[in-house]
C-alpha cells in the first residue's frame, strides 16, 4: 500500500484504501466519508397531502370604476334628456379611451343602448350602486371598453360644475401624468 505524503491519521477522518494505477499497489487517503454519496433507504411512504388552493375572487364581482353620486346624477340627467328626443332609448354610458391629446390618451363617453352587449360583448359591464337606492342615477349601466379597461381600473369618475367649467373629471391612480388642460393622460 502507498500512502499520500503528510498522511496523519488523527481520528477526524477514516482512511480509504483505493487501488492505484498499478494493480499491485493501493493508495490510502484521509478524506472524510461524510460528503461521499451513500446508499440510502427510501423514506417511509407518507400519505400525500392535498394542497389547499385559495379561491380567487372573481374579477367580475368588482367594479372597475368608482362613480360618485354627483356623476351618477349627471349621467341620469343626460340619459333622460337624450331619451326624450330619441326613438332608441339609452340605458347607460360606455367609457373608453382614445389615443389623442397632448399626453397620449383621453377619455370617451358614449350612450349605451338596450342591445349594447349584443354588439359589444367583450365590454365590462357594471351597475351604478349608490348609498341610497332612491338617489338619481342608481341602477344605470356603465360599460367599459376592453382596450380601456386596464387604463381605467380604480378610477373615480366625478362631475364638477363651477364658474369656469362643467365637466366629468377622472381621478386615475394608474395615470403617470396629465396635460395642463386636463384633457389627456398617460399610463
Amino acid at each position: 500500500q502507498q500512502q499520500w505524503p503528510n498522511n496523519n491519521n488523527n481520528g477526524l477522518s477514516h482512511p480509504i484504501t483505493t487501488p492505484s494505477l498499478f494493480p499491485l499497489h493501493t493508495i490510502q487517503s484521509n478524506f472524510s466519508t461524510a460528503a461521499m454519496p451513500q446508499k440510502s433507504e427510501p423514506a417511509p411512504s407518507q400519505p400525500k397531502k392535498k394542497k389547499r388552493t385559495k379561491q380567487r375572487k372573481s374579477l367580475r364581482s368588482r367594479n372597475p370604476l368608482i362613480i360618485t353620486p354627483t356623476a351618477a346624477a349627471r349621467i341620469q340627467f343626460l340619459i333622460s334628456a337624450h331619451n326624450q328626443n330619441s326613438t332608441n332609448p339609452a340605458v347607460g354610458i360606455r367609457l373608453g379611451t382614445k389615443k389623442r391629446g397632448c399626453n397620449g390618451l383621453s377619455y370617451t363617453l358614449n350612450y349605451a343602448y338596450g342591445d349594447h352587449l349584443e354588439k359589444h360583448g367583450r365590454d365590462e359591464a357594471m351597475i351604478i350602486k349608490l348609498p341610497e337606492s332612491d338617489m338619481e342615477g342608481d341602477g344605470l349601466m356603465v360599460y367599459v371598453e376592453p382596450m380601456a379597461l386596464m387604463n381605467v381600473i380604480g378610477t373615480t369618475m366625478d362631475f364638477e360644475d363651477d364658474e369656469m367649467s362643467s365637466e366629468f373629471t377622472f381621478t386615475n391612480p394608474n395615470s403617470k401624468g396629465e396635460c395642463g388642460c386636463g384633457e389627456s393622460f398617460n399610463v
